[in-house]
């Protein structure tokens, strides 16, 4: 449908924050903590061969994130609607217990989300991208419409910060390094690569890989049971990597699959494009806004 904004609209944080390339690196990270649940990763590996398939997984992956954040309402709710309908037929056995259960479960789905959305909004505020506090509680809000496709009631979603961060202290008890999680590991930090390209693994990849890796939080390094560089390193190299990933004209960086972006902008016009900019004047407003109220405030309490 022309001129239909979508879920989020031009508006919304997520718009903006989707569009930028640290959210591959992001989507990296969300990879190495989601695979520390052990029924999750459980599910992923007893449904799917991701050895064989790992670029398109995570074409799929980005696809779906596309879809979500730049596509109609129409596509996004189809997409959503696809998803479920996999997930439903899907399940997956405790070789421990013998217990089947499917990859549905609302807690699971929570995870997965969880891990994905804190990892983006992580990995793009470390880097530099202009992210307010407020504006990092809208995208959480914003996340809960995602949520909801893949099947979660919004009202079990964590809408801000300190709601996302008690649901990681509640649930960090139940996460391990399980044979399924290190499965995950290796083949992140070492994915079967074509003999010619060997040496641009060693030097791109694993770069990413390492970087990504180096951006969890501490309690995840220690269930990996493999440091990281300290966190003020991390900090450096994500803001450098930042820095020459967001000087790729964006226009460049839009022809990649899956394009979503650039339909987008088709659909409702060039003022549309998802920059930071917008970020820091949407930041700006909302400052003079709440200066503006309490300086009435104190001339009413005065």
């Amino acid at each position: 449908m022309a001129g239909d904004p979508g879920l989020f609209g031009p508006r919304s944080v997520t718009w903006q924050m989707h569009g930028d390339p640290m959210m591959w690196i992001a989507g990296i990270r969300a990879l190495y903590l989601q695979a520390l649940h052990p029924r999750a990763v459980r599910g992923v590996i007893q449904n799917s061969d991701f050895r064989k398939d790992a670029w398109g997984r995570l074409m799929r992956t980005a696809n779906f994130v596309g879809t979500l954040t730049y596509g109609t309402t129409g596509a996004a709710e189809a997409a959503g609607a696809k998803v479920r309908g996999i997930h439903r037929r899907l399940t997956a056995t405790d070789p421990a217990t013998g217990e089947r259960y499917g990859i549905d479960e609302p807690a699971l789905l929570l995870w997965v989300h969880c891990a994905e959305v804190d990892s983006y909004l992580h990995v793009l505020r470390r880097s530099g991208y202009p992210v307010s506090d407020a504006q990092a509680d809208a995208y959480l809000h914003e996340q809960r419409e995602s949520a909801r496709l893949v099947g979660l009631d919004t009202a079990d979603v964590p809408g801000d910060r300190a709601a996302l961060a008690a649901y990681f202290t509640r649930v960090r008890p139940e996460l391990a390094l399980t044979r399924e999680a290190r499965e995950v590991d290796d083949f992140l930090r070492r994915p079967p690569t074509p003999a010619p390209l060997v040496p641009a693994r060693a030097l791109l990849w694993q770069q990413v890989a390492r970087l990504a890796y180096g951006a969890l939080p501490a309690y995840a390094h220690q269930l990996y049971g493999r440091g990281a560089p300290p966190p003020a390193t991390v900090t450096r190299r994500l803001r450098a990597t930042g820095r020459l990933l967001r000087a790729i004209p964006p226009t460049v960086r839009w022809q990649l699959p899956p394009r979503h972006i650039l339909r987008a902008v088709e659909r409702l016009g060039p003022g549309t494009r998802p920059a930071p900019y917008k970020l820091r004047r949407s930041a700006a407003i909302l400052d003079q806004q709440k200066s503006t109220q309490e300086d009435t405030q104190g001339e009413l309490r005065g």
